[in-house]
């Protein structure tokens, strides 16, 4: 299961200051993915992906220690009425989300996705939108 987690690094005792995401693994022993990490000197966003047996855990763990978490259920979301499955957005995906089927129809393994918002202006039918 992919969770986005935010922490600000405003203060002295924000998450963003600690190595949450190490003590998390080393605190419950579960093996965390790191897909993509957004950090600066005031915020971050880090892209997690955890197994799903464990992702209340962690999630609760996380909350504790002051990050912000969010479940990304369906990260693309593809309008099948607009969408005329031509692929643009296969050639920019750097994460292989985007196949054709044997018809040639446009299949979506949103699992894949570490939100990196390539394929969304890529269409050129406004057909992929990325989850909030």
């Amino acid at each position: 299961m992919k969770l986005l987690l935010s922490f600000s690094r405003k203060g002295q005792h924000d998450p963003g200051r600690e190595p949450v995401i190490a003590r998390v693994v080393k605190e419950t022993g579960v093996l965390i993915n790191v897909e993509k990490a957004n950090i600066d000197s005031m915020a971050g966003e880090v892209l997690v992906d955890v197994p799903d047996g464990d992702a209340d855990l962690i999630r609760r763990r996380f909350e504790e220690m002051g990050v912000s978490v969010r479940v990304v259920v369906d990260a693309i979301v593809r309008d099948e009425e607009e969408c005329v499955d031509c692929g643009a957005c296969m050639s920019v995906c750097p994460q292989e989300v985007f196949s054709f089927d044997p018809e040639w129809r446009l299949c979506v393994n949103a699992e894949r996705c570490v939100l990196c918002g390539r394929c969304v202006p890529a269409c050129p039918h406004g057909a992929l939108s990325q989850q909030e």
